[in-house]
């Protein structure tokens, strides 16, 4: 209880409200988390599960329910999606991107319609969220996000950068201006994501057949 109590005590003050040590450092970490996915690289995601850990806190602090709920699935997610990438590491020497199938469109846009209106539901019934679908929206947008990042489908930033411009006022609403800051910087980085990644999925469409080489080579170098 004690590190709790610390990490929800203020770090200073940003126009006039109070930003909590967990705040901050947890978003510090999800900034960290998309420059680190940007460059596919496997440590974007325990960067992930420290973030997702502190910013729990900040959410549990705010009366967030549903932004706490969703860090706790982001966790979970995060262990999953780190198990997909290593796997393709060990195979292509790489993490292999690609656009998403029409089919599987449609399967992220449904469970982003169908997930919000029935989390929102919950989270209206229960009480434990003061404005219930946007933050019910968030969730379950981090969760497809969360998804299809595990499959490297490009669409992923997609679904963030809708996550992001719900996230801005709801955060600020919440009294987490900090974490309203960030996901503006959110959206920058989130553009840059979707046109690398994008270029990235070209490449590989084009030219699929990789010499012995070029395997297990960073494309950075």
């Amino acid at each position: 209880m004690e590190l709790f109590d610390w990490l929800n005590t203020p770090a200073f003050e940003l126009l006039g409200r109070l930003v909590p040590y967990s705040d901050l450092f947890g978003n510090i970490c999800a900034l960290a988390t998309v420059v680190l996915a940007l460059r596919r690289s496997i440590l974007s995601w325990p960067v992930q599960i420290l973030g997702s850990i502190l910013l729990f806190s900040a959410s549990v602090s705010a009366g967030l329910g549903g932004n706490a709920s969703r860090q706790v699935v982001i966790i979970v997610a995060a262990v999953w999606g780190w198990s997909q990438w290593k796997k393709s590491k060990e195979v292509s020497g790489e993490v292999i991107v690609r656009w998403a199938s029409w089919k599987e469109r449609g399967l992220l846009l449904a469970a982003l319609l169908i997930g919000t209106a029935a989390f929102g539901w919950v989270l209206a019934l229960g009480g434990w969220s003061w404005n219930p679908y946007p933050d019910a929206y968030i969730f379950i947008g981090s969760v497809v996000a969360m998804y299809a990042q595990g499959r490297a489908i490009v669409e992923f930033w997609f679904v963030w950068l809708a996550v992001d411009l719900v996230g801005i006022p709801l955060a600020v609403a919440g009294g987490l201006v900090f974490s309203g800051a960030v996901y503006l910087i959110f959206l920058v980085m989130v553009v840059l994501g979707l046109i690398d990644w994008s270029k990235r999925s070209k490449q590989t469409i084009s030219a699929p057949h990789r010499s012995a080489t070029d395997v297990g080579r960073d494309p950075d170098d």
